[in-house]
């Protein structure tokens, strides 16, 4: 028998409701296009944005999409601290974006449409795999001079 999906607990629904009520007080600061950007940044659609980024849904924000979202709504270093305190509380258990490793920047790449979603889907994840080595080709790179 199908489980139902996991709801967060009423606490925890209040917890992830602070970050992103820090959140949307930086986003109502941004020009109109914001959200536009989180979602193109993200490869995500609006709709996506509008409930990761308002308190009135549950819906917690994914870790990996935390950076990403610092980046593109520029957030201040004390907005960005609230921020970040108020989403390790929400998740304890969940690494630190801040810890994990060499910052990444957000690019947004536009590809042509091959018309067909099965070509479109390899093309990313051949990119995806390229923009990987390459990253990694940098950092042994960066640990090796650290060396010398």
């Amino acid at each position: 028998m199908a489980r139902p999906p996991e709801t967060p607990a009423p606490e925890s629904a209040q917890l992830v409701a602070v970050y992103k009520a820090v959140l949307q007080k930086v986003l109502d600061k941004r020009p109109s296009g914001t959200r536009q950007r989180i979602a193109a940044v993200l490869g995500k659609n609006r709709s996506f944005v509008s409930q990761i980024t308002n308190p009135a849904y549950s819906t917690p924000i994914p870790a990996a999409h935390i950076e990403p979202i610092l980046e593109v709504c520029h957030f201040s270093p004390r907005e960005r601290e609230a921020f970040l305190d108020a989403y390790a509380v929400a998740h304890p258990r969940r690494q630190s974006p801040a810890d994990r490793g060499p910052k990444l920047r957000a690019r947004t790449l536009l590809l042509p449409d091959l018309g067909d979603l099965e070509r479109n889907r390899r093309l990313d994840v051949l990119l995806d795999n390229v923009i990987r080595d390459l990253a990694d080709l940098l950092e042994e790179g960066d640990d090796e001079a650290a060396r010398k």
